[in-house]
């Protein structure tokens, strides 16, 4: 087992005393699934000023001498931030100790800001060997002192002894947050919990010279819902020079004329009248090989009536290449092309 990280009441007295946002504002969070869920959860409760709830993601070792001095060591705070690095973690005897690296930026009342970094050990009981009062994991130490760097750059590379922990994937962590707060309302609980699909997509700018080395895009793929025939989704890319951003899908406007303005009876036309955008990809697939996004729309659960859109990567995006419409409810499908730039460079 690592050497376990032991916090001085002075360390932690410095750390809080800028570690709440305003209770009004910041969102309530008492996640004890995992290591740095546990840390978040604790600069929440903070956060809120609710502090019996801070004070109980301690075990045995408290952050301060008593609860009363641990509420006081708040007076003054404003507001905080909290990042986390790689976890690491070591089993011995019945039980798993993570260690999570840790930056907070604390804004006093007075506007004055500090940034304090260092670590937390927990301790999580192997759940089959308990008894009740069941305990779940806890924060078992931490130390954290004033830190010279800026806050972006102040999580500690590692803990402890040993090679640091892997890097933590940004770009990842950009897009599970960015989905969770844009469509966590909205989608299926079940499948946003779900990891996204990754790929990776190397290219050659149209641009680049030939000795220039290749570009990466990635695209994470998010199930959000399923309806009786149709799956949405969610697409987010990330690249060095936009960041995360959410994908966007071109879709045309159509004009459809049915006779005597009934979807049952012959359809007469279609037009399209203009264009428009939309996150959201039905049914959809990415296919690695050929680079391209596929959707399919069913209008009603047969298929007879749809519409589908072909979206292929090139030059560092996805762009429409095919639209075909299936307007006619006649049981049959026989889809018939609206769009079509497969030709263009």
């Amino acid at each position: 087992m690592r050497r376990a990280l032991f916090a001085t009441a002075t360390f932690i007295s410095l750390a809080v005393a800028g570690q709440s946002a305003l209770a009004a504002d910041a969102p309530y969070i008492d996640d004890r699934s995992n290591a740095e869920a546990v840390i978040r959860s604790l600069y929440s409760a903070i956060s809120r000023h609710e502090f019996a709830r801070a004070w109980d993601y301690f075990g045995d070792t408290k952050p301060a001498k008593d609860f009363n001095s641990f509420v006081k060591g708040y007076d003054g705070t404003d507001t905080v931030e909290v990042k986390t690095g790689g976890v690491s973690e070591d089993g011995a005897a019945g039980s798993i100790y993570y260690s999570v690296p840790v930056a907070i930026r604390a804004t006093a009342k007075d506007g004055n800001e500090n940034v304090f970094a260092g670590c937390y050990t927990l301790r999580q009981i192997n759940a089959s060997i308990q008894e009740p009062p069941f305990r779940a994991i806890f924060i078992d130490k931490g130390a954290l002192k004033p830190s010279k760097a800026d806050f972006e750059d102040a999580v500690p590379a590692s803990c402890g002894e040993g090679p640091p922990p892997p890097k933590k994937d940004a770009a990842l962590e950009q897009a599970n947050k960015a989905f969770a707060a844009t469509y966590g309302d909205q989608c299926d609980k079940d499948l946003s919990a779900q990891e996204p699909d990754i790929f990776s997509i190397h290219y050659k700018d149209k641009d680049a010279a030939a000795s220039d080395p290749e570009s990466e895009t990635r695209l994470f793929h998010f199930a959000c819902s399923a309806a009786a025939y149709n799956e949405n989704s969610i697409y987010y890319m990330s690249d060095d020079v936009l960041g995360v951003r959410q994908l966007q899908f071109a879709e045309p406007e159509m004009d459809i004329r049915y006779e005597n303005n009934d979807s049952d009876g012959k359809l007469l036309g279609m037009t399209i009248v203009g264009f428009q955008t939309s996150g959201w990809a039905t049914n959809s697939d990415y296919d690695e090989e050929t680079k391209t996004i596929t959707t399919f729309n069913k209008w009603r659960g047969i298929g007879d009536a749809s519409s589908s859109g072909t979206y292929l990567f090139r030059n560092g995006d996805f762009s429409l290449v095919q639209y075909d419409v299936d307007a006619s409810y006649d049981g049959e499908e026989n889809p018939q092309t609206v769009v079509d730039y497969n030709t263009a460079p």
